[in-house]
């Protein structure tokens, strides 16, 4: 099996388990946000800085690796034009249930970031994309994929995972991985994964990530750090998240 699809079952178990990311938002929360009162995440804890999405009205937005009910019926509420594309069919399932239960219409594609992006060069203003990147072994053809089908002066919105969560012990008391951290090369740290029902998950480098970016032509904007929301990182305050907001040049 492919490891995306294994990444997919995966994620589908922990949603059935009550995982934090594959909650939908309530009518509420949804009321809210269209009179003007909202939040979403990029990153576990520190919601994301309003200017870094403007005025959504008439936008259109792609939601990359974005499923699960939580963000696109906010920038839908907004008057954002949603589009989101995940490889989970339970977080596809919650976009659909969402936008039934609130009266709105998305366009919702099942789809692997891994392949090349199944839109129109220069289709969208706005990508949002939150971790979800670990998940992926190459990083670059996505950041290029985004430059691809954004429109000039689009903005690229990225979460992404620092590497430390990788190299430490399960306590999070020890250094016990070298990096990168690969488990499709390296079987140890396979074992680990599979131990603690993780999936697949790669390391990526500050390289990959912003320089992944700077590469495809990006022009980085704004940036903020984030902790686990949990752990003993998370209690010394070590970050281990990285929130980018990133711009396609204006003129090509």
């Amino acid at each position: 099996m492919r490891y995306q699809d294994i990444n997919a079952e995966t994620i589908d178990r922990w949603i059935a388990d009550g995982w934090q990311w594959g909650k939908p938002i309530c009518h509420e929360t949804y009321e809210k946000a269209r009179h003007g009162e909202w939040e979403v995440f990029l990153t576990p804890t520190k919601p994301v800085p309003h200017a870094w999405l403007g005025d959504l009205k008439g936008k259109k937005l792609l939601g990359l690796a974005s499923g699960g009910g939580q963000q696109m019926p906010v920038f839908t509420a907004l008057g954002a034009d949603c589009t989101i594309l995940d490889y989970s069919p339970k977080q596809i399932a919650s976009e659909k249930q969402i936008a039934e239960r609130e009266g709105y219409s998305i366009r919702i594609i099942r789809g692997d970031m891994t392949k090349p992006l199944p839109f129109e060069d220069a289709e969208f203003d706005i990508i949002f994309h939150p971790v979800s990147n670990c998940y992926i072994e190459q990083v670059r053809p996505v950041w290029k994929e985004c430059y691809r089908i954004l429109k000039p002066g689009g903005y690229l919105l990225s979460g992404t995972g620092h590497y430390l969560n990788y190299i430490v012990d399960e306590k999070e008391e020890h250094i016990i991985n070298s990096l990168p951290f690969n488990p499709l090369k390296n079987p140890e740290h396979m074992r680990q994964l599979q131990e603690s029902d993780a999936g697949i998950q790669f390391s990526h480098s500050l390289e990959e990530q912003i320089g992944g970016q700077l590469e495809a032509g990006f022009r980085l904007l704004d940036l903020y750090e984030d902790t686990n929301g949990d752990g003993r990182l998370h209690e010394l305050q070590i970050p281990t998240f990285l929130a980018m907001c990133a711009q396609k040049a204006v003129r090509q």
